[in-house]
């Protein structure tokens, strides 16, 4: 009976080794994985050169791991197990509290809080020193900040990320927002934050830049049909449901319309076009642009303001350009900041520095 059920048992893993090994060689190779929202390694191709220098059985190694049949289903299966029965802190840096996919961000990295800061300081010397324009700064804290300490993980130590901004940018305002804001203001599975969540940060950016503070009653609060599955959901592999998206929109933000210099196109606020896309975060302002610009033809004053900012201003720049007849938001990331210059004439706007503890603790992007 032994024999035969070792038998049956050593017959089953054959049949599975021989159905992966068909499924490896027939299957069409995927382009990109959708759940971890990247391109996947394709084919190496074989030459003389890459058999002689080694790099082909790198290349290939790579390429079978991204080619491997039923990844993601293998990939949730690792991910339960050190998760639950290994009971380890976190998979693939991200760890789950009070329900939330956050990532393990620590130490703080001062060096690259100084590189910022650095680049910062540039572009004041160039374009805002002698304009006149009034400066905020505004950090805006990753959700480890909410929710790392009180269930035990490493986290940055952001007063010092803070105090070194404070004291190393006297030139601009420091506005905390720290107190406008708590987990349930972020995604479950994402980075961001929830711009439905936004108008008491939005008020309070608002004061320090002398403008009118964005009301509830001024909006229309729609939630969009499409799921939403974070970047978090892919990189931790493990089952998280969907969430929705929703818009803050109003007539003003309907008439506005957004210009986008990198094509020379007008694009509305909400790009409802971005939803079937690798990221549907993107439909607030198209996502990551270089230099975008909101023109706003019933806006209450002739200002301007410009916004230098990372994929976090995407969504709460909406709620700002009330009072502006023309916003501009810049991020550095796909722009060099010497040539920010040739595309804005900087003449005394208002300016906002809105940037991530993520994109501040990891700042070499920073151009």
């Amino acid at each position: 009976m032994n024999k035969k059920i070792r038998a049956i048992g050593a017959a089953c893993l054959v049949a599975i080794w021989a159905g992966l090994t068909a499924l490896a060689w027939f299957s069409p190779d995927q382009a990109e994985s959708v759940s971890e929202r990247r391109p996947l390694e394709q084919w190496p191709g074989i030459t003389g050169e890459s058999l002689w220098s080694g790099s082909f059985m790198e290349d290939f190694g790579d390429y079978s791991l991204d080619q491997f049949p039923l990844r993601d289903p293998f990939r949730q299966i690792k991910s339960l197990f050190h998760y639950y029965a290994l009971q380890q802190k976190d998979n693939n840096g991200i760890y789950i509290a009070d329900g939330y996919a956050v990532k393990m961000e620590y130490p703080l990295n001062t060096t690259s809080v100084n590189y910022a800061m650095n680049r910062f300081q540039h572009i004041y010397d160039t374009y805002l020193k002698d304009s006149g324009s009034k400066v905020v700064f505004a950090p805006v804290p990753d959700k480890g900040y909410y929710l790392a300490e009180e269930n035990g993980y490493l986290s940055l130590d952001y007063e010092k990320m803070f105090a070194m901004l404070r004291e190393n940018m006297p030139w601009a305002e420091f506005v905390d927002i720290t107190d406008c804001l708590e987990a349930s203001d972020y995604y479950y599975t994402d980075t961001h934050w929830r711009q439905e969540h936004l108008l008491d940060v939005a008020g309070k950016l608002s004061e320090a830049l002398g403008v009118t503070p964005p009301k509830a009653e001024d909006f229309t609060v729609t939630q969009l049909d499409t799921p939403f599955y974070g970047v978090y959901y892919g990189q931790a592999a493990l089952p998280m449901n969907p969430e929705s998206i929703y818009l803050m929109e109003s007539q003003l933000l309907e008439d506005c319309q957004v210009y986008d210099h990198e094509t020379g196109k007008y694009t509305p606020v909400y790009n409802l076009e971005k939803l079937s896309s690798r990221d549907p975060y993107e439909v607030y302002l198209s996502g990551t642009r270089a230099l975008l610009t909101i023109e706003n033809p019933n806006a209450s004053t002739d200002r301007e303001l410009v916004v230098f900012r990372d994929s976090f201003g995407s969504s709460l720049v909406p709620l700002l350009v009330q009072d502006y007849a023309k916003v501009t938001l810049v991020d550095i990331r796909y722009v060099a900041s010497d040539f920010v210059g040739q595309f804005v004439d900087f003449h005394g706007q208002d300016v906002l520095f809105l940037y991530s503890t993520l994109v501040l603790n990891s700042s070499s992007t920073l151009k």
